[in-house]
């Protein structure tokens, strides 16, 4: 069963995954661990980092399952938000600087 143009994640194609290229699956699923545990920063911080960066990268599975993350290690759906609207700014942040680029392309082209 699929959501739109996504299919759901299936414990059969992570079987397709560990099947198909073993040794770079054991390698990402040992790095994500890794990337997750705790550490300087908290594991609710990474997770929430996480939420916001699987919104910019719009990534649905990410999102999904970062937030089910996020809110295992404490987050409250307050953080969730606040962690989005850092993302949806800096998204937005990121085409308003780039308009220099527009704008100097603009000017050549003026003359």
């Amino acid at each position: 069963m699929s959501d739109g143009m996504y299919p759901t994640s299936t414990a059969e194609f992570g079987k397709m995954r560990r099947e198909l290229t073993p040794d770079t699956e054991a390698a990402f699923q040992a790095f994500s661990q890794k990337v997750f545990a705790e550490g300087a920063l908290p594991v609710k911080v990474k997770q929430l980092i996480a939420v916001a960066v699987a919104h910019v990268t719009q990534c649905p599975y990410c999102i999904k399952g970062h937030t089910k993350a996020a809110l295992r290690h404490g987050a409250t759906r307050q953080e969730l938000m606040e962690a989005i609207w850092v993302a949806a700014e800096m998204r937005a942040g990121g085409a308003y600087a780039h308009s220099a680029l527009a704008l100097e392309e603009a000017k050549a082209a003026a003359g």
